[in-house]
């Protein structure tokens, strides 16, 4: 997929908020480390608010039309997005309410605010659900048609609003080995199950043109393209990238997203490090931020089949249909694109 920034900051920024607010509610639920106190939970779910309305309005960047966007929560039976949408709308009159009830009664502890701040919680794991549905349901992207999906949006979702948490109470309070263990183990988990999908999609399988025409015993040979003109799909997931960018940027992920940022929590955690604990939080951003772009830039619809391209991690088209392919490019016709070696 060609990802915009759009969709990038929409699965980063709102997943971190949900994943926050998720964190607020198990901290004081079993108070973890003595609980949050009041004014930190009331910080704490603000921030959380803010970061899912980052996510939620920039996604209206990627409409075509940004004034239908009310059509699609009209879908909710059948359409996952329209599901995330009305689930997130639902989110923000709980959460509003957690955080007036707690800041105005300055009490975290009491039932009234311990059963908003857990449904809150569970509205946005909803919220994440779906998001992660939302390209799990695509039978016809390999890359995404796969539980693994919505279970990485939930880990990444928490490890970082786990981090956040935890860099908070480095940063005012000083050393806190329970909180920075908890954030470093979800981020661990996080990047196991990133892992987990980086071999799954590696691995050769899925549709071929063999098994697309029907013709399994024997070779099949792509004479000519499905069309001569692109269309959404060609535009949208012909992207490639190649294995040596591709592994770059995936240590980069793995450098910026996972050990950086548990290297600075276990510091945290032992010494006072003052600001400089919200290196770790924002060195998770920019990683998992990599990873968001990672994810849609890998993602191949089977179309791709019909112009050449073998399932792999570099597109193979025969030579004269790369050469019309880039002869039509220079032409300004739509047709699909393909990153060279």
């Amino acid at each position: 997929m060609n990802p915009s920034l759009a969709v990038i900051f929409l699965t980063l920024f709102s997943g971190a908020g949900f994943g926050l607010m998720t964190m607020v509610a198990v901290v004081n639920d079993f108070a973890v480390d003595g609980g949050l106190s009041p004014i930190r939970t009331s910080v704490l779910t603000a921030l959380a608010l803010l970061l899912v309305t980052v996510g939620m309005v920039s996604s209206t960047a990627h409409l075509a039309n940004p004034k239908n966007a009310w059509r699609a929560f009209t879908r909710w039976r059948t359409s996952w997005l329209a599901r995330e949408g009305v689930f997130a709308v639902l989110f923000y009159p709980i959460a509003i309410a957690y955080l007036g009830f707690v800041f105005f009664t300055n009490n975290d502890r009491s039932p009234g605010a311990l059963v908003l701040g857990n449904v809150a919680a569970v509205v946005g794991l909803a919220t994440i659900f779906c998001q992660g549905m939302i390209y799990a349901c695509l039978r016809t992207i390999r890359q995404w048609h796969t539980p693994l999906v919505p279970a990485n949006f939930y880990a990444l979702g928490l490890a970082l609003g786990m981090t956040v948490l935890a860099a908070s109470r480095l940063m005012v309070k000083g050393p806190d080995l329970l909180l920075a263990s908890m954030a470093c183990a979800l981020l661990v988990a996080a990047a196991v199950m990133k892992g987990i999908y980086y071999f799954w999609i590696g691995a050769p399988s899925g549709t071929t043109i063999q098994t697309a025409t029907g013709f399994t015993r024997g070779k099949v040979r792509l004479l000519d393209q499905g069309h001569t003109f692109g269309t959404f799909l060609t535009r949208e997931f012909s992207n490639c990238i190649g294995p040596v960018r591709a592994k770059r940027f995936k240590i980069a992920v793995y450098a910026l997203g996972f050990l950086a940022p548990i290297a600075i929590l276990l510091l945290g955690a032992h010494e006072s490090i003052g600001i400089f604990a919200l290196l770790a939080p924002l060195l998770a951003f920019v990683g998992i931020g990599l990873e968001r772009y990672l994810f849609f830039v890998e993602a191949q619809h089977v179309v791709n089949l019909y112009h050449g391209r073998m399932p792999g991690p570099l597109p193979r088209m025969h030579p004269a249909l790369r050469a019309g392919a880039e002869a039509g490019a220079q032409a300004g016709r739509l047709v699909p694109s393909y990153e060279k070696r």
